[in-house]
């Protein structure tokens, strides 16, 4: 073998160890694939056919939503209140922390499986996910900034000509690109490679524990109407009792001045509770047990109090001791850890 054959396998030996799992170069060279709905997902709702994900469209998105020019003085950006490893929530704040550290009245909602919401935010309003930026970037506490100015700003940066230009064929920034990148992003942050999921598809060597599946077997009975499986939530908008908090927070009624919506908040999803705590609308309970304690003895009658925590003379949802050790068993495998950890989803 001479001298030119010891090259060309000493080339190739590089590049094959190059390309190795989790190897930069592998992750560069793998097809982007775009949207993929999960196996044992429904079909989505989000209107792929106006903003399909392309692997510009997504990179460009996911600078964005980590670019703190985003807000007035630039120090916050979408990141900031939605962190990765706590599931895209801001972990440790009951209610939200924006610029000039002034808070919100409410918990910061996951950014997660997006794709398949009719309708976002605690108190909702805006229905089309390709809208919803707008309201975290003007409002004043949080980001506290106009979209031209923002504009402006991504405008004078080279970075962003080219990224635009890549993504939607001209350097031009206007609403309806900035937003289409952004939905890119948010899109793709999807959450269903948990234990749950992984037996729900059947995929070898992966079952419950006993605990798990009665725990399982009671979330189906007594949870299911409201948190629906897959996604763990309907998407509606329901009072759960918690009373009516000191900033006297009207729920869905702000967005559409109907009395019977008063006190009404969006069912949230039941993934990776591990990560995404503290619970509730206004983050008041800092564990999943003062969750199903609240459910179990603390309901409240308040205005439009949902029918389901009122039945049978009863408040709320019966809970004994060991059906909330059964419940925590079976919240805890939908909690999803290579999401938490997806590198394309991180800041680049």
């Amino acid at each position: 073998m001479n001298r030119r054959h010891w090259l060309v396998l000493l080339c190739m030996g590089i590049f094959i160890v190059a390309c190795k799992k989790d190897s930069p170069l592998k992750q560069e060279i793998e097809q982007f694939l775009g949207f993929q709905r999960p196996g044992n997902f429904p079909d989505p709702t989000y209107h792929f056919t106006t903003n399909p994900v392309t692997k510009a469209g997504f990179e460009l998105g996911r600078a964005l939503f980590y670019e703190p020019r985003l807000s007035r003085n630039n120090t916050i950006s979408c990141g900031s209140c939605h962190i990765q490893s706590s599931a895209f929530t801001q972990h440790g704040h009951d209610v939200s922390h924006g610029i000039d550290d002034r808070l919100g009245i409410r918990n910061s909602p996951p950014i997660m499986n997006l794709a398949w919401n009719k309708a976002f935010m605690w108190g909702g309003g805006v229905y089309d996910l390709d809208l919803q930026p707008v309201t975290p970037i003007t409002a004043h506490e949080e980001m506290d900034e106009s979209l031209e100015n923002v504009y402006s700003k991504l405008r004078d940066m080279p970075k962003y000509q080219q990224l635009f230009k890549a993504a939607f064929g001209s350097a031009e920034i206007n609403t309806a690109v900035f937003m289409k990148a952004l939905s890119q992003f948010m899109v793709m942050c999807i959450s269903s490679n948990s234990r749950y999921d992984k037996i729900m598809r059947k995929e070898t060597g992966v079952s419950f524990t006993s605990a798990e599946l009665n725990g399982y077997n009671l979330f189906k009975e007594k949870c299911a109407s409201c948190h629906a499986e897959p996604l763990f939530t309907d998407g509606s908008f329901r009072n759960n009792g918690l009373g009516i908090s000191p900033v006297n927070d009207l729920g869905l009624y702000t967005a559409t001045l109907i009395e019977t919506d008063k006190y009404k908040f969006k069912v949230p999803s039941l993934r990776n509770l591990t990560y995404t705590g503290p619970y509730m609308h206004d983050g008041r309970f800092l564990s999943l047990s003062g969750v199903l304690q609240h459910y179990n003895s603390e309901v409240q009658h308040t205005q439009n109090l949902d029918p389901l925590l009122r039945q049978n003379g009863r408040m709320g949802i019966a809970l004994s001791v060991d059906d909330q050790k059964n419940l925590l068993a079976f919240l805890k495998t939908l909690d999803d850890e290579e999401f938490i950890k997806n590198n394309s989803l991180s800041e680049q």
